[in-house]
């Protein structure tokens, strides 16, 4: 498993981990910042994670997927510090023989991360900052 909090993401990395000869199916979901968000326009977002119960969290969440789909990898890798528009902020995949795993696989592991990880975004608009709940 490659679970990770870094500064910078390299998203070739989650691939080239999730790559192998025995896994007909490789899927990688990327997150970015967006430029708006509730009719604002977004400068920036700041990430803070409590970093040791993020990665335990992390691991929680990889081992539920695979043991609820035949995956053979998972990557989960977030990003902290600050952030622009069009930056990737979360990388989270998953390989196994077939797609139907992967897709599945790979929308569970992202719908867990934002309900159980301790990660937060400091959302900075034009006009004003707010701080975003982790769990939505």
């Amino acid at each position: 498993m490659l679970l990770k909090i870094v500064e910078n993401i390299d998203t070739g990395e989650a691939y080239n981990f999730l790559q192998s000869p025995c896994c007909g199916a490789l899927n990688v979901f990327i997150g970015t910042v967006r430029n708006h968000s509730k009719g604002k326009e977004v400068v920036k977002l700041v990430f803070e994670a409590y970093e040791s119960m993020a990665l335990k969290e992390f691991e929680k969440i990889a081992v539920l997927a695979k043991d609820k789909w035949p995956l053979e990898k998972v990557a989960i890798v977030h990003a902290t510090g600050e952030k622009l528009p069009g930056d990737p902020v979360v990388v989270v995949g998953a390989s196994s023989a077939h797609r139907e795993a992967v897709f599945e696989a790979t929308a569970f592991i992202m719908h867990e991360l934002k309900r159980t990880v301790p990660i937060w975004k400091h959302e900075y608009y034009t006009d004003e900052t707010v701080w975003v709940n982790a769990h939505p």
